[in-house]
């Protein structure tokens, strides 16, 4: 399968308005995400989306402007500053895409999580301050409809540059990254180049932390396109955000775990083997072994996704004897498959295609169906499997 990948090269970092500056700039539709934004119903600002250079470099700048009387009557509107529940009424309401909705909220509740935390109040005491929600409201939904518009299959990100310095926020000046940002970023590679300035917003770190699913430097990748989000600041480095859209390879790293295992019975693997397969293992096999002095053993092999060693890992452990496990990355290619039915005189039986780059390769009927047509027609397998190639050479000439 070729799938499409996102990555998301955060060197000068990543704020809301630069995502979707980057997204818009790679190609998501203008006028559909002004209708999707003008379906929330929101007041008080404008949004400006141009083309514009920052140090020499063409993208386009996402900017969301409060309006201005606005702001001057915001000492009246003490009360409508919004908490999490309001903004979840907002979103819900609207007639969003089913998975813009869910998006959006996901990565609200992240940030009013992390705020929850900070000031040791319950979600629902959190309140977003009148401007900052406005704001936040549309860059986070906005993200959220590019990215449904662009449909990458998956989404990677560099390592944030955070900057340093002190940045100055509703609760007063704090050193970077602010607490809240550092509080999102839990488990995300992080770093700083040194600029005095904030780099990573806390809206910027929420939406990458809940869309990328792996953070790592430039990925192989055939590069089909690539967008530049523009930031407001001036500084030595582009303060842009590059968004790169790619064709990933066949070839998907895939996890082997090993453990040698030289003092369990062997009934035990009968037990373990279906039980790796039913938790995401790809592959599980035993090799017979002789390890030190002389002891007669087994290596048990279990293939994953990086998603699931965990898991794996976790079964090998209670269910064997082992005290470690080693593991290690490698690469799988796997043909692209198409399944068919094919009739014959001992009924319906499918066919596992095989395709190598769109040409088509072999055939396998699945064993299962024809054991079990040879049993009910008290036939051999042998018999089956000849009746199936038998009609697809047919249906090929």
């Amino acid at each position: 399968m070729k799938n499409k990948v996102l990555y998301f090269d955060c060197f000068a970092g990543i704020s809301g308005d630069m995502t979707v500056g980057a997204l818009i700039d790679l190609g998501a539709d203008e006028k559909e995400l002004l209708r999707c934004l003008d379906s929330l119903h929101l007041h008080g600002y404008r949004i400006e989306i141009k083309k514009a250079l920052k140090n020499g470099i063409s993208g386009t700048d996402f900017n969301v402007v409060i309006e201005e009387e606005h702001s001057h009557h915001s000492h009246h509107h003490h009360h409508h500053s919004r908490n999490f529940k309001d903004i979840s009424d907002i979103i819900n309401s609207s007639p969003l895409d089913s998975s813009v909705k869910e998006l959006s909220l996901k990565i609200f509740h992240e940030i009013a999580a992390a705020e929850s935390k900070i000031h040791a109040k319950s979600i629902d005491e959190i309140h977003f301050h009148e401007v900052g929600a406005i704001d936040s409201i549309v860059d986070i939904v906005a993200a959220a409809v590019c990215l449904n518009m662009i449909k990458p299959d998956k989404i990677i990100s560099s390592p944030l540059n955070l900057g340093e310095g002190t940045v100055e926020c509703a609760h007063g000046v704090f050193p970077v990254p602010a607490p809240a940002t550092a509080e999102i970023l839990k488990g995300v590679p992080v770093y700083s180049s040194g600029i005095k300035k904030e780099m990573t917003t806390p809206t910027g770190a929420a939406i990458i932390k809940c869309i990328a699913t792996e953070f790592s430097s430039f990925p192989a990748m055939k590069i089909a396109s690539t967008g530049y989000g523009l930031g407001k600041r001036n500084l030595d480095v582009p303060n842009v955000l590059r968004a790169v859209i790619g064709e990933m390879d066949y070839s998907e790293k895939k996890v082997m775990i090993e453990t040698n295992i030289d003092d369990m019975s062997g009934e035990i693997y009968s037990y373990l083997t279906p039980k790796l397969f039913e938790h995401g293992a790809l592959d599980v096999f035993l090799t017979s072994v002789i390890m030190k002095k002389g002891r007669p053993a087994h290596i048990l092999s279990v293939l994953c996704g990086k998603d699931n060693v965990n898991t794996v890992e976790e079964i090998i452990f209670s269910e064997t004897t082992t005290f470690g496990t080693r593991r290690y990355d490698v690469e799988r290619t796997e043909l692209e498959r198409s399944v068919i039915k094919v009739k014959t005189s001992y009924g319906e039986i499918s066919v596992k295609k095989g395709y190598y780059n769109g040409k088509y390769l072999k055939f396998s009927p699945e064993y299962d169906e024809c054991a079990d047509a040879a049993k009910k027609h008290e036939v051999s397998v042998r018999e089956v499997y000849n009746a199936v190639t038998a009609q697809i050479k047919e249906s090929e000439d």
